[in-house]
Formats: C-alpha cells, sequence, structure tokens
C-alpha cells in the first residue's frame, strides 16, 4: 500500500489549485516561522516588566491568536485532505478488483459501482434505506445460521441447530448484527480498511453484549458465555471475538454487503417493495412467537404449570423436546 502511494506521488500529474495553495500555505508557514525570530529576540532581551505589559504582550498575543486560528484551519483542511485522499485510494483499488475479476466468486463488485447503479435506477433499495436494511436483516438472519452450521459441521462433525427463531433457519443476531454494521461503516464503505475493523470491532461487541445482556435480562437464558476465555467481560464478549467482529466489518462491507446489494438491485421496485413487506412481518410475527415460546419454555423448566388456554396451547405447540431441538446450546439461569 505504501509502495503504491509512493509510486502515484512520483508520475507525473497537472497540479491542481489544492495542492497550489497547500505549497503556498507552507511557504507562508516558513516565512511566518522566520519573522517570529524577530519577536523572539525581542523576548529574550526584554528586562523591563512595564516593557513587557505596554507592548511586547500585545504583539505576542496577537501573534498566538493568529497561529491557533491559522492552526484549527490548518488541522480542518489536513483532516479533509487525509480523508479525501483515502477514500479516493479504496474506491480505485475497489474498482481496480472489481475491473479485473476473474472469478466472481474471489471478486466482489466495487461499492462505489453499486452506489451509481442504485442512483441512476432509482432504486427502491437504495443506500440505507428502510427496505435495504429490512432485506439485509432478513438475509443476515439466514446466512448466519447456514455459516454457523456449516462450521459446527466442520469443527464437531455434526450438525447441531444455530437458529434464534422457532420457525425456520434465521437468528436475529447475525440479522441485527449484519444491518448495525450496514449503519454503522455504511459512511466508510469507500474508505480504507483500517476503519472496517475497527467500526466493526466495537460495533459487533456493544451488539453481542446488549444482545447478551437483553436475552438474560428478559427471558432468563443465555445462549452463549466467554467465562472461560481471557479478556472477557461479564462472560457476554471476548477479546478474541471482539477482533473477529472487526474482521468480519471489513469482510462485511468491502465483500459481502456490495455482493448483497447487487442482489437486491435485481429485484424490480414494485414487487421488491411487496417481497420485503412480506418477509418483515414474518420476521416480526416470529420474533413475537419465539419470545413467547422462550417465555413459556422458561416457566416450565421452573416447574409452572400452564395456567390458561395459551399457555396450554404453548406446551402443546413448542413441547421441550422441540425448543431443546431449536435452541441446543441456551440455558437458564
Amino acid at each position: 500500500m505504501f509502495r503504491r502511494k509512493d509510486a502515484l506521488l512520483n508520475v507525473a500529474h497537472e497540479e491542481t489549485q489544492l495542492e497550489q495553495l497547500s505549497r503556498q500555505a507552507k511557504r507562508e508557514a516558513l516565512e511566518h516561522q522566520a519573522r517570529l525570530s524577530g519577536i523572539y529576540t525581542e523576548l529574550g532581551q526584554c528586562d523591563d516588566p512595564e516593557q513587557l505589559e505596554e507592548g511586547l504582550s500585545r504583539k505576542v498575543g496577537n501573534e498566538l491568536v493568529s497561529l491557533r486560528c491559522a492552526a484549527v484551519h490548518l488541522k480542518q483542511a489536513l483532516a479533509h485532505t487525509v480523508e479525501m485522499e483515502d477514500e479516493l485510494s479504496a474506491r480505485l483499488r475497489d474498482v481496480e478488483t472489481d475491473l479485473n475479476r476473474k472469478w466472481y466468486l474471489l471478486n466482489p463488485p466495487s461499492n462505489t459501482s453499486i452506489d451509481v447503479e442504485e442512483q441512476q435506477t432509482k432504486h427502491f433499495a437504495q443506500g440505507i434505506n428502510a427496505y435495504k436494511l429490512c432485506l439485509i436483516l432478513f438475509i443476515g438472519s439466514f446466512a448466519g445460521v447456514v455459516v454457523e452450521l456449516l462450521w459446527c459441521l466442520i469443527t464437531n462433525g455434526y450438525l447441531e441447530s444455530r437458529s434464534g427463531l422457532v420457525y425456520g433457519p434465521f437468528n436475529m443476531l447475525y440479522g441485527v448484527g449484519a444491518a448495525v454494521l450496514t449503519v454503522s461503516l455504511f459512511r466508510y464503505r469507500n474508505r480504507g480498511r483500517w476503519l472496517s475493523f475497527l467500526g466493526g470491532m466495537l460495533v459487533g461487541s456493544v451488539v453481542e453484549y446488549l444482545c447478551s445482556w437483553g436475552q438474560e435480562t428478559l427471558l432468563g437464558s443465555r445462549s452463549w458465555d466467554y467465562s472461560g476465555m481471557p479478556f472477557n467481560l461479564n462472560g457476554r464478549i471476548c477479546l478474541l471475538y471482539s477482533v473477529f467482529w472487526g474482521v468480519l466489518g471489513v469482510l462485511w462491507i468491502k465483500d459481502l454487503y456490495p455482493r448483497m446489494s447487487k442482489w437486491i438491485l435485481k429485484l424490480p421496485n414494485r414487487p421488491g417493495k411487496v417481497v420485503t413487506w412480506v418477509v418483515t412481518v414474518f420476521l416480526v410475527v416470529n420474533c413475537a412467537v419465539s419470545a413467547v415460546a422462550v417465555w413459556r419454555w422458561a416457566e416450565r423448566v421452573q416447574g409452572k404449570p400452564a395456567e390458561n388456554g395459551f399457555e396450554s396451547l404453548l406446551d402443546v405447540r413448542f413441547p421441550d423436546e422441540r425448543m431443546e431441538r431449536i435452541y441446543a446450546n441456551m440455558s437458564f439461569e
């Protein structure tokens, strides 16, 4: 990366106005520094407090205010310039990868091309609007379970349910994580990978902690516990998985999100809106039923019999055997 930047700096190019102004600002700063030597001499030769109070302190004060204001403006200009350089470099790298890809599965489409196509087609799921986030929530909830099932098969040699909902292979932790990562990292999708890593590490850890805390507080159960791992926080998160979240942040916003957006772009506007509403209603109902089923399961674990027809229906529809198959790793306090 650094070699590439150095090579670009050596390429002959047409100097822009911004570059000319930056050179001028550098020269002005050096010239001003030379002029300050006179003030340094006056301060060094000053031996009269009244002289310092009457004129010299005012001159120095004016210089200090001027330098501080200039420093603020230059720092802001530097921050904007570094941000622009980082974004343009990242966009160029992503587009080059997109154009040079030989195998679709290896190289994702660039976020820049996705942005342009969404704007030109006025797609219903443009940017990170509600339609896009609902679809990401649905797809992420499903894809996360599939990946974890495969991981369980590879590492343990058997399949075990990783679902978080009673209907279908869906887990809202993955869906919420995907949606939150998208909202948090969307503004950095065309920036360097280091921002995506730090953002994913922070956001993923917060989401995981809140989900664990919410499940324990509302349902009295826990689906994971990192108490035996180093650098954990209340067993809800740990450093290792926080790093995994950081890697996932880069993988998500630079690879998986543009692929998913490309697929979503293939949905026509009117049918796409209908599909989005259908899957959203399905998830809402699924979450509500799942929460009630887990609550009643916890009641049965505590030895509480059904007190009405609704609880009896839950016992019939969602007996312990079914719940244990769905939530294979859930434990109750």
